[in-house]
């Protein structure tokens, strides 16, 4: 138990938040029947914390199933729900999205719109972005039409994934984050956005420069750091999130944002290479279950790689061939979620949550508790 002193400024979200306690225990243990009165000097008794609290957010398709909606939505905070595509001309592509708002609510879990600069052709498109970020009156239009969907569907507020926006247009990005969290704000929509893992603040590459940690953290609510795709569908063999370099990108994070803004990304797939591997020829993408399945059904053995704390194995398919795979195991995910700690970050975002993996959320329930 802890004594605590309210400060100018404090809420009692806010002092929940900070001891990692239910909002409840606080009044209850302390008399308060208004709690949105609290004085300056007044002591409160702080219930011991059992667990920290954290953040978690989960993208999903609109397509994910009821059964899988109801398992995972309890340990989630935010619904990020994949995607609303903009256009050319301002407006935001349709989405059936009712049902799944309608979940999340239902679950105390707040809906967020994904906002992406993906085309035509189904990929992010620098060209749209850039169509967008040149043109004040496109962005007022795609900020007033977004805004009024917002309200219509009841979303809480919006997730800006712009990607593979050209260098060129860094500064344009900033300046449309900047107005549009703005106006976002004054409705009182939160606003989060997703960056690539950069380790450094002028690493290159159009997927990492014109996303500006320092000026993402000023602006947005929540910054989700996308730290996977080391091990990648055309890439050579490897962990898709290897501990060693989500660490390196945290490390850069923590310097440039707010560490309580950052929701570290967490993959929830592998990948199954065919060996040996060859340039150009795709990895398949591998549920964790799925992966655990397999290695059960060729019997072979899990193994685990300490440096990218990971775990992996080998098998031979019926035509031959040797592969590979890398997946995320309850291991894995607890070597994350001491990063968690380790940097005192807000919390954690999963990419995708569409396949129910039950041991990280086994995990994640018994290092932290989930804010709602």
């Amino acid at each position: 138990m802890t004594i605590y002193t309210v400060n100018r400024g404090d809420t009692l979200y806010g002092i929940a938040r900070k001891f990692g306690v239910p909002v409840r225990e606080i009044t209850t243990l302390n008399g308060l029947s208004n709690v949105d009165r609290l004085m300056v000097g007044q002591s409160l008794i702080i219930p011991a914390s059992i667990k920290p609290g954290i953040l978690v957010n989960g993208y999903a398709y609109p397509t994910i199933s009821d059964i899988t909606l109801s398992l995972t939505l309890p340990s989630i905070t935010f619904l990020s729900i994949f995607s609303y595509h903009v256009t050319a001309t301002g407006e935001l592509v349709a989405l059936n999205d009712n049902r799944v708002i309608r979940a999340a609510k239902d679950s105390n879990t707040l809906p967020m719109l994904v906002m992406t600069n993906i085309g035509a052709t189904g990929r992010f498109d620098s060209d749209l972005a850039h169509t967008i970020l040149s043109n004040e009156m496109l962005q007022d239009r795609l900020i007033s039409n977004l805004i009024t969907l917002l309200r219509n569907k009841g979303y809480a507020g919006v997730d800006i994934d712009f990607e593979y926006v050209y260098p060129m247009d860094k500064d344009l990005y900033n300046a449309f984050l900047e107005k549009a969290v703005e106006k976002l704000h004054e409705e009182e929509f939160i606003v989060t956005t997703a960056v690539a893992p950069k380790v450094r603040e002028n690493q290159t590459g159009v997927l990492y420069e014109a996303h500006d940690y320092v000026k993402h953290g000023q602006l947005a609510d929540h910054v989700i750091i996308m730290t996977y795709e080391w091990g990648y569908t055309y890439g050579p063999p490897m962990a898709v999130a290897p501990l060693n370099q989500v660490e390196r990108v945290i490390q850069y994070a923590v310097t440039a944002i707010p560490s309580k803004k950052i929701l570290m990304g967490i993959p929830n797939y592998g990948y199954d290479w065919t060996l040996p591997y060859e340039p150009g020829r795709p990895a398949k993408s591998i549920s964790n279950t799925d992966a655990v399945a397999l290695a059960v059904e060729k019997g072979v053995e899990i193994q685990f790689d300490p440096v990218a704390k990971a775990p992996y194995f080998y098998y031979k398919d019926d035509n031959g061939s040797f592969h590979v795979v890398w997946f995320e195991d309850a291991r894995s995910i607890q070597a994350k979620l001491e990063l968690v700690t380790k940097y005192d970050l807000g919390g954690v975002s999963f990419w995708t949550i569409m396949n129910y993996f039950p041991q990280a959320f086994a995990v994640l329930n018994s290092n932290f508790k989930v804010e709602k």
